[in-house]
């Protein structure tokens, strides 16, 4: 599979859409609410908003939801540390909310793109 520039997709109002309905269902299995007004336009700062302060709670509260939300969602520890590390101006929740958007995003291009697939290629 070819690399792909997720900032070409951010645009696309059907990935958008796919990429909210991935992330409000990942969340919605641990009990937090993701909700989308479906505009697409404001798609990233209205997911960025919502799981910053769900993952900030999770954060505060010491519970075993995150490490078994960031799991599911397939983020590991090295990928948070590095990019906090490389955001200091950002708050690890809001480091933990764009990686988690991004890696959705990820998941959303990868399953069209083997499902557009034909046999043989």
């Amino acid at each position: 599979m070819e690399d792909f520039d997720l900032d070409l997709y951010r645009t696309h109002a059907e990935v958008i859409r796919q990429t909210v309905a991935q992330v409000a269902k990942d969340f919605s299995m641990f009990g937090m609410n993701v909700e989308f007004t479906g505009n697409t336009g404001l798609a990233y700062d209205e997911l960025f908003i919502q799981l910053s302060k769900h993952i900030h709670s999770l954060l505060e509260s010491g519970s075993n939801k995150l490490p078994a939300l960031l799991y599911h969602v397939d983020l590991n520890e090295r990928n948070i540390f590095d990019s906090v590390k490389e955001h200091p101006e950002y708050s690890h929740a809001e480091v933990i909310a764009d990686l988690v958007i991004h890696r959705e995003l990820k998941k959303v291009l990868i399953r069209n793109y083997f499902k557009n697939q034909k046999p043989g290629q």
